[in-house]
């Protein structure tokens, strides 16, 4: 019976875990890779076979390190860790590139073999081909170059987003409209002062509720400085070698080459997708934006435009002037603790599963741990590190810490957030749900044969859509009236969650539009590089907006998501689309356990066993629909 980690429990022995648990997974598959070449006769499933095992090796070293190298506390270990992750990623580089090996795998045919197996076989050499095992000894040689430095930038890029917290100070007035739990929990220094960082906890809420609009330009400005100016140029070469490695590879550009393996197939997809959308969207959008801007105006007649350091705070004054939704009264019903338990019951009877608590070490005394049971049985572990902390991750993602196995190895995932430890704003809620879907993905979809299946191993731009269905469990009366309470345990009234319901319709076309300017622009940098990068992201801003640009930032600097999405930004739309059709198949009631059983199979639990338009046929009956999101947009206008 495969079991969990063990975690050291001795801070010093960190760096022998890492020894033994990453490095010895690398070296592991290095042996496999060598066995594969020793001119053995084997047979097709054979071959197979060791392809998987160091698949497994090197998929569970690689997961480990870039896991420990975003959350580790100890600088040392998130350094060491990071040094492993790139010689995961160089591993895997040459394993794609070697030729070698290819003929080994291709010398195999498909006589014989299950679907499974042959659809391994056929991925297996389509990898090859997009890696460019074909080509001459000295473009294979320019192909391993290139790809290890992309991905020695990509490591940088994000360690100088992780590590490159801002702060800012600001007199205790400033703080005026800030709920009184968070002004509590920041007190002025010795200088008489207040420092709020670019972290969530103190952005997000800073953003949404002060009053003071100098305040608040003064910390957004802050945050869309993030990693500059030591990203601009990692980021102009990053983009300038991954078009190389396109270019080489017989492709016209890097969105060419990217969609290839994905739903949406082709980088003109991308463009047309754009094009629709904006269609779609640039009127709501425009309404929206004139709304939130004549309130401003009754604060300051003489403001001009709505900033990304306004929207927040006007969209929540909008909500309680004109839909009687206050956000500070809503956030009394969400303590964390609360929102955990809550999370974690109704995913668990949505799915049948079970989530017990777990006193083991880990990397963080904040980290909280619970076995995946079903029927009695356990099929996972997973990990909440969900509070902030200096040198964390600073965004919200799921990573995987095993890759499961069926019969080999058990599904972990670590879920990594930054969450307050007290009263939670709602959209941290929706953001829960959306990060636990990952985890859920992880874990049910962690019991394939083939480790290239594993997980939520699907087309990645198909990843998120079962996120983003799990968002509506947070708008659902029943569910949130099960864990929402204030402090005298009175539930969330039915009638303040209609409301909410109705004000989140608010805004909807200025969010997606904001969505559609994050999606133009991973793919416009991609499919040209530009030499002026401010520019161009400004170019980008003029058209799709929906908010006016702030001055002096250079926000593509800390956007995260150019290293790990690349041009594939619009995967987030791309997904909304499918999640509100899934969405469909619920009716009225969202915790029916008849249909969500039918999803947890037909969705979940294959893992990237088939594609992702044949998993959503099977469990809609049919292919995906535009009509529920362009309906969901309409709600809107």
């Amino acid at each position: 019976m495969p079991q969990p980690t063990d975690f050291p429990v001795d801070a010093t022995a960190w760096s022998a875990f890492l020894a033994t648990s990453v490095d010895a997974g690398l070296e592991t598959g290095r042996e496999l890779i060598a066995r594969l070449k020793d001119g053995s006769p084997r047979s097709t499933a054979e071959v197979l076979a060791l392809w998987n095992d160091t698949d497994i090796a090197i998929g569970t070293a690689s997961a480990r390190a870039h896991l420990f190298a975003e959350v580790h506390p100890d600088a040392a270990v998130r350094e060491a860790a990071e040094a492993s992750a790139q010689a995961a990623e160089d591993l895997l580089t040459e394993r794609g590139l070697d030729h070698e090996l290819w003929q080994v795998v291709a010398a195999t045919d498909d006589a014989g073999l299950d679907a499974d197996a042959a659809r391994v076989r056929e991925h297996v050499l389509r990898d090859f081909r997009r890696a460019g095992v074909d080509r001459s000894p000295e473009e294979r040689e320019r192909l391993r170059a290139l790809a290890q430095r992309c991905t020695e930038i990509g490591l940088e890029f994000s360690r100088n987003i992780r590590d490159g917290v801002r702060t800012v100070r600001l007199r205790p007035e400033q703080l005026a409209g800030l709920p009184d739990d968070f002004v509590a929990a920041h007190p002025a220094g010795d200088d008489g002062l207040v420092a709020l960082t670019t972290e969530y906890p103190d952005m997000v809420p800073f953003r949404t509720y002060a009053t003071d609009a100098e305040a608040r330009l003064a910390l957004t400005r802050e945050y869309l400085q993030l990693a500059y100016p030591a990203n601009e140029p990692l980021l102009a070469e990053l983009l300038a070698l991954r078009a190389q490695r396109a270019q080489l590879l017989g492709y016209a550009d890097w969105p060419t080459y990217d969609t290839e393996p994905k739903m949406i197939g082709t980088g003109a997809a991308i463009a047309e997708f754009i094009e629709r959308l904006d269609g779609l969207t640039a009127e709501p959008a425009r309404r929206d934006v004139e709304q939130m801007l004549a309130r401003f105006r009754q604060d300051d007649p003489s403001v001009q435009a709505v900033t990304s350091a306004d929207n927040l705070y006007y969209d929540q004054v909008i909500r309680r002037e004109d839909y009687d939704v206050d956000s500070q009264a809503v956030r009394q019903y969400f303590s964390y603790p609360a929102v955990r338990d809550g999370v974690l019951a109704t995913i668990g009877t949505l799915f049948d599963l079970t989530f017990a608590p777990v006193h083991a070490p880990t990397w963080h005394d904040d980290v909280a741990v619970y076995d995946v049971t079903d029927s009695g049985e356990r099929i996972g572990r997973i990990y909440l590190d969900m509070h902030p902390r200096a040198g964390k991750f600073n965004h919200a993602a799921q990573f995987s810490l095993t890759p499961g196995i069926a019969g080999h190895a058990l599904p972990e995932g670590v879920l990594v957030c930054n969450f307050p430890t007290g009263l939670m704003e709602h959209d941290d809620v929706v953001t829960f749900f959306h990060e636990f879907g990952h985890l859920v993905h992880e874990i049910l979809g962690g019991h394939q044969a083939w480790a290239m299946f594993t997980g939520v191993a699907t087309e990645w731009d198909f990843v998120e859509a079962p996120s983003q269905l799990l968002e509506e469990w947070a708008w659902d009366t029943g569910v949130l009236q099960s864990f929402a309470k204030n402090e005298a345990g009175e539930p969330i009234p039915a009638d303040l969650v209609a409301r909410m319901r109705r004000a989140d319709t608010f805004a909807r076309g200025a969010w997606t539009r904001r969505q559609l300017n994050f999606t133009a622009l991973s793919y416009g940098l991609h499919a040209d590089a530009p030499a002026d990068l401010a520019a161009y992201t400004a170019a980008v801003d003029e058209r799709f907006g929906p908010y006016a640009p702030i001055p002096g930032t250079h926000q593509y600097a800390g956007f995260g998501h150019l290293e790990g999405y690349g041009s594939a930004y619009y995967t987030y739309l791309w997904s909304l689309v499918i999640a509100k059709d899934l969405r469909s198949a619920f009716g009225d009631d969202l915790m029916n356990p008849v249909v969500g059983r039918r999803y947890r199979d037909a969705i979940l639990a294959p893992g990237g066993s088939a594609d992702a338009a044949d998993l959503v046929e099977r469990f809609l009956g049919r292919p995906t629909a535009f009509e529920p999101f362009e309906s969901w947009l309409a709600e809107g206008a």
